[in-house]
């Protein structure tokens, strides 16, 4: 993947401003280059990269061709784009780049955003299925993927995270992402500010809400659950899992369980150990998920976070399960000052120390962000089944 991966090489990840007038120009000057199938969008603060793996996964089994884009990657930029079951291999990858960069005038490649540039890929790649499940960035109006015309919206939990770009307030974060709803639009488990925002929108544009909860029988219920716990996952992940067949149902779709029974989610509460669970969450609402999902049972937190992030609430929060925090280096532009990490810990009075390796004697969870995931298994965990 030379060719991409030097292309992307030469952006940026982030930024301090967003322009947000730059894709939707840049998309509709080519987008009759491209074709769009039915596009299921997903926006949210946590839970659009289970939720949209298994809404394609089910989809995928039903014998329809399906792509789900998803981002950012932890190991390989190959994640954010899988197909029918796998991700797209560099072959393809770069196929549909040496196409884009014919399609595209040499200033307009060169401006867009590393995320931009990945969602045109995505598009370009995944064009000819029967669906694509597009996961916002951070955001919802204004996210890259919200140019694209959408059969369906999917709103996963809506909490506080990248507030400098979204706002610092959750009604000012619900709105911009619930701004990019369309014409229809499936509610995850929300905050009432949200259901009240979505009555409100509802009613000034015409668009249709539902709550995920309006297509199941209590015995569906039971049976995600059941799912759930076959999968060896936390049990919030049910409402995920709910969310995404609300949407198969909606397109009339019946749900077959089973189906579901196979689906693989990568470094979302995994155990890739018996005695270490990796997670990417990075806020104080994935914060809270996991806390009750271990039950106040004591694990050692492997952990770092990037200066933008509430770390002094969510180490707050995980403080009845935390034995003890061992930091793990991430070397990132992001990366918070290891000085106010530490100040953050002896304010909570939890012990620390720098992470040198797991003991199998001892429970581990890996948190903070994909970057401490990445460099976990990058690092510490090379051969560990993931």
């Amino acid at each position: 993947m030379n060719e991409l991966e030097n292309f992307l090489a030469n952006k940026p990840l982030y930024y301090k401003e967003i322009d947000y007038e730059r894709f939707p120009s840049i998309w509709d000057k080519y987008k009759e280059a491209f074709l769009l199938p039915k596009i299921i969008h997903i926006v949210g603060t946590n839970a659009k990269g289970s939720t949209g793996r298994f809404l394609a996964h089910y989809l995928y089994k039903q014998g329809l061709n399906v792509g789900h884009y998803t981002s950012p990657h932890v190991l390989n930029f190959n994640e954010r784009i899988w197909q029918n079951a796998k991700n797209v291999d560099n072959k393809i990858l770069n196929e549909h780049h040496i196409r884009l960069q014919l399609i595209l005038e040499k200033e307009d490649s060169d401006k867009l955003s590393y995320f931009e540039y990945a969602t045109l890929l995505a598009i370009s790649v995944l064009q000819r299925n029967d669906f694509i499940i597009l996961e916002a960035g951070l955001g919802g109006e204004y996210d890259a993927t919200s140019v694209f015309d959408n059969d369906l919206t999917l709103v996963t939990p809506i909490g506080l995270d990248h507030q400098s770009f979204l706002g610092e307030t959750l009604e000012k974060i619900a709105k911009t992402k619930l701004k990019a709803v369309r014409k229809f639009a499936i509610l995850g488990k929300q905050d009432r500010i949200v259901y009240k925002l979505a009555k409100e929108l509802s009613r000034k544009d015409n668009i249709e809400f539902f709550r995920y909860g309006y297509f199941f029988t209590k015995d569906e219920i039971a049976k995600s659950k059941r799912v759930i716990k076959s999968l060896n996952l936390p049990g919030f992940f049910s409402d995920n899992l709910l969310l995404a067949m609300a949407a198969a149902k909606f397109f009339g779709f019946e749900i077959k369980w089973r189906m579901l029974e196979d689906v693989k989610l990568f470094a979302r509460a995994q155990k890739i150990r018996s005695n270490i669970t990796i997670d990417v969450g990075h806020n104080p609402m994935a914060a809270c998920a996991l806390a009750k999902s271990f039950k106040e049972r004591k694990v050692v937190l492997v952990y770092n976070s990037f200066s933008d992030k509430d770390y002094i609430q969510i180490l707050e929060i995980l403080k009845p399960i935390i034995k003890r925090v061992e930091i793990l280096p991430i070397y990132n532009q992001r990366v918070e000052n290891r000085d106010q990490i530490e100040k953050a810990l002896l304010s909570l009075d939890i012990e620390y120390r720098d992470f040198v390796e797991c003991n199998e004697s001892e429970e581990y969870l890996v948190f903070g962000s994909f970057a401490v995931v990445e460099e976990f298994l990058k690092h510490h965990v090379p051969k560990a089944k993931i």
